[in-house]
């Protein structure tokens, strides 16, 4: 007989094996083994088209097993970085509209910004800042200020087409959750992950932040939180620095012991469970219920992940945790990549945040972004190299974007927000290295050949991960076409 049909047959009706251990209150334990269960019980069909409750099983076959997803805060200049512009100083000194192309900006404006004037129109054209050179066998022509990622031009897909609604620093929020600011809390696509996929290790969180995230002005823990998607799927910032990850994550020297905190907890799962019977649905609850198992596990799982000092001097060394103008980054991508070796399904690192964002170059660009991209540019590369030479290449997606770009006029010795056209670019699981997608006119002004509304990058993680946006989206939570985006096929591989 099948076995499966005979314990079917022997089940008392009306009871599974999820109420069964929330009925018997086998505690603190059994809190967590009563959610695997529960959505191990959810047949996955990959034909279902109609929204059910998120089982931990993906829409359809993945390409990547986990995001890390880096943010420069404050808007990289994308006409001296991974979309350089000569034109600019054939043109410099001259007003946008003594330029060829000037009429062109003016429709594609209107056609892709609905009207709104970019804030980035300085009309006296700057110069290049930093110079360039092509990379690779693709020839990816990149920024000086970049020659470590450019050395990883063949893993890179680069959308230079990218554009967003929002001209201030609201933008940042709308990279992570394709809203702007002054609408709330949304959840952003890190808690979209969690949300759609959960844990692949149970003893660490499925989003965690790394870095420091940009101010309340602009975005706050709302570009790391989960809006009404619930708290638990919020990302759990976590310090790099090994003696101290996190607040209140042991118990100190006076506290309770190790036995005693599992005694605790196992009384306050069992009167927790009982109140979760009564209140199925309190999505706080579930948060609590849910981030006290996973604290209890962190205590021994997150100091040992954060041992970067583990790691061999050549690993350190290629991250550049030797250079002192990028140690602290370094430590950030090295631990990013320890995380995901763990099963971490989405790390997100912050680079300059705070107020506005530190690559808010609006004077004196040059030495702000050639101090900044020293910071940055040797870790990320050696966070791409490291994943490949692990084997992990092939399971973890790269994102390295930003709110905006920046003008191709000027503002004095620098270069204001701009809205209208800038980049980003992928690496890693599922995407085909060594491509340009998309592009900006001449002088980098507006995205006019495949433009991308950032959400575009949204849709095409997630599809990565195996989720489809419109299939995750609660019933009762209405969103635009446009907040859900695109999948960006043209940099997918295969």
């Amino acid at each position: 007989m099948n076995s499966s049909r005979s314990a079917d047959s022997n089940r008392c009706a009306g009871v599974s094996r999820r109420s069964f251990l929330a009925d018997t209150g086998l505690g603190f334990t059994g809190l967590a083994l009563s959610a695997m269960l529960a959505r191990a019980e959810q047949p996955f069909d990959p034909t279902h088209s109609v929204w059910t409750l998120p089982d931990g099983n993906p829409h359809f076959p993945p390409k990547t097993n986990s995001v890390i997803w880096i943010f420069l805060c404050g808007g990289l200049s994308h006409v001296e970085s991974f979309d350089v512009k000569p034109a600019l100083n054939t043109y410099t000194g001259k007003s946008i509209d003594e330029t060829p192309f000037a009429d062109v900006l003016k429709t594609s404006e209107k056609n892709i910004v609905g009207g709104n004037p970019a804030h980035g129109n300085r009309k006296v054209i700057m110069p290049l800042q930093t110079g360039y050179k092509s990379y690779g066998q693709s020839g990816l022509v990149v920024g000086d200020w970049f020659p470590h990622v450019g050395s990883c031009a063949d893993d890179l897909a680069v959308v230079r087409s990218l554009w967003t609604k929002d001209n201030d620093h609201g933008a940042q929020l709308t990279w992570h959750t394709g809203r702007h600011v002054r609408e709330g809390g949304l959840p952003t696509i890190g808690s979209w992950a969690s949300y759609g996929l959960g844990s692949l290790n149970a003893n660490l969180p499925e989003y965690v932040v790394l870095g420091t995230p940009t101010g309340d002005c602009c975005g706050g823990a709302w570009t790391h939180g989960a809006g009404y998607l619930g708290p638990e799927h919020a990302g759990v910032r976590l310090s790099a620095d090994p003696a101290k990850p996190m607040p209140y994550l042991t118990a100190g020297k006076d506290g309770p012991t190790r036995d005693e905190q599992l005694a605790d907890l196992s009384l306050l799962g069992k009167l927790n469970t009982l109140s979760g019977i009564d209140y199925p649905n309190d999505r706080d609850l579930r948060a609590r219920l849910k981030s006290y198992e996973l604290a209890f596990q962190m205590q021994t799982a997150i100091p040992e992940t954060l041992q970067s000092e583990k790691e061999t001097e050549s690993t350190r060394a290629l991250y550049g945790m030797d250079q002192p103008h990028c140690r602290d980054f370094a430590r950030l991508c090295l631990t990013a990549r320890r995380l995901v070796e763990r099963g971490v399904r989405f790390v997100q690192i912050f680079h300059g945040g705070g107020g506005g964002g530190a690559w808010d170059a609006h004077s004196g660009i040059k030495d702000n972004h050639s101090k900044l991209a020293a910071e940055v540019d040797q870790p990320i590369a050696g966070l791409l190299k490291d994943l490949k030479q692990r084997g992990l290449f092939s399971d973890t997606t790269v994102v390295c974007g930003t709110e905006f770009g920046r003008s191709p006029g000027a503002e004095g010795n620098g270069r204001d927000h701009h809205p209208a056209g800038f980049s980003a670019w992928l690496a890693g699981a599922g995407i085909r290295g060594g491509t340009a997608h998309g592009a900006t006119d001449e002088i980098g002004f507006h995205a006019v050949e495949h433009p991308h509304y950032i959400t575009d990058i949204h849709a095409t993680v997630l599809h990565l991960l195996g989720l489809d946006s419109h299939r995750l989206q609660l019933p009762d939570r209405q969103r635009l076409a446009i907040d859900h985006g695109e999948v960006i096929h043209q940099i997918l591989a295969g």
